[in-house]
C-alpha cells in the first residue's frame, strides 16, 4: 500500500445513494466493505462524514433558522451518518470507534488526537463525528483539521465524481480532468474542491489530497495502493 495512514472524507449526499436523501443501505454496505478491505491490509483509517443527506446547515436560514442553530443541526446530522457507518463496519467484522467533536456520551467518546491515534495504531477504524464542534465550519474543514492533527499520509476525498475537473463534468461533457494539480492552481482557477478554509489548511500544513469516485466499489483500495484513478492535490 502506498499510504499507511489516511483521513477519508465521505459525502453525506453520496451516502444517500439513488434515494437522494437519508441513508441507502446498499451504499452504506459498499462503503463498509471497501473500508474493511484496506483496514485488513494494515492501513490506519480515520473517517469524517458529511451530513447533507439529512440536513445542511447552510440551507437552514431559508427555513427560518439562524446560522448557529442550523450548523448545530448539521453537525448532528453527521453524527447520525457516523453511527450508521460505525454499526455497519462492526456488522462486517471491522472493529471501529466513534469519537465526537463535543461531549456526547454514551453515543461516542470525546475526540482527542492522541486518543484517535492510539485507536488507529491498534487497527480500529476511527470515525470522527460532529464536524469541528463549532458553527461556521464545514465538514471539509473538519476533515482538513483532523488530517493535520493526526498527521496522516493523505486526505482522501471520496465523492461521486472521479477527480477534479476544470468545470463541472455533470454539466459540461467537455470538462478536462486533472491527474495532478497544485494548491496554487486551484486558487488561480477558482476550483471548488473544498471550501477555502479547508484548502488553505491543507496547503499550509503540506497535507496531500486525493479526490476520487468512492461510489465505484473497489476504488478506495486502488487509491490507497497508489493507482492513478482520481486527482492528487499537492
Amino acid at each position: 500500500m502506498k499510504y499507511k495512514s489516511i483521513l477519508l472524507k465521505l459525502s453525506g449526499e453520496s451516502l444517500a445513494g439513488a434515494n437522494k436523501a437519508g441513508i441507502d443501505p446498499e451504499q452504506l454496505a459498499s462503503y463498509a466493505k471497501q473500508i474493511k478491505k484496506i483496514s485488513e491490509k494494515g492501513v490506519e483509517i480515520a473517517i469524517v462524514i458529511g451530513g447533507g443527506n439529512i440536513f445542511r446547515g447552510l440551507k437552514a436560514s431559508a427555513a427560518g433558522f439562524d446560522r448557529v442553530s442550523g450548523d448545530s443541526m448539521g453537525m448532528l446530522a453527521t453524527v447520525i451518518n457516523s453511527i450508521a457507518l460505525c454499526a455497519r463496519l462492526e456488522e462486517e467484522g471491522c472493529s471501529s470507534k466513534l469519537l465526537t467533536a463535543t461531549k456526547m456520551a454514551p453515543i461516542g467518546e470525546l475526540y482527542r488526537a492522541k486518543k484517535a491515534k492510539k485507536f488507529m495504531s491498534k487497527g480500529k477504524v476511527v470515525i470522527i463525528a460532529g464536524g469541528t464542534g463549532n458553527p461556521f465550519f464545514t465538514t471539509d474543514t473538519a476533515s482538513a483539521l483532523r488530517a493535520c492533527e493526526l498527521q496522516v499520509d493523505v486526505m482522501l476525498k471520496g465523492t461521486r465524481v472521479d477527480g477534479i475537473y476544470d468545470s463541472d463534468p455533470e454539466k459540461n461533457p467537455d470538462a478536462k480532468k486533472f491527474e495532478n494539480i497544485s494548491y496554487d492552481e486551484i486558487y488561480k482557477r477558482g476550483l471548488k474542491v473544498m471550501d477555502m478554509t479547508a484548502t488553505t489548511m491543507c496547503k499550509e500544513n503540506d497535507v496531500k489530497i486525493a479526490v476520487f469516485d468512492m461510489d465505484t466499489e473497489g476504488n478506495l483500495g486502488k487509491v490507497v495502493a497508489g493507482e492513478a484513478i482520481g486527482t492528487v492535490v499537492s
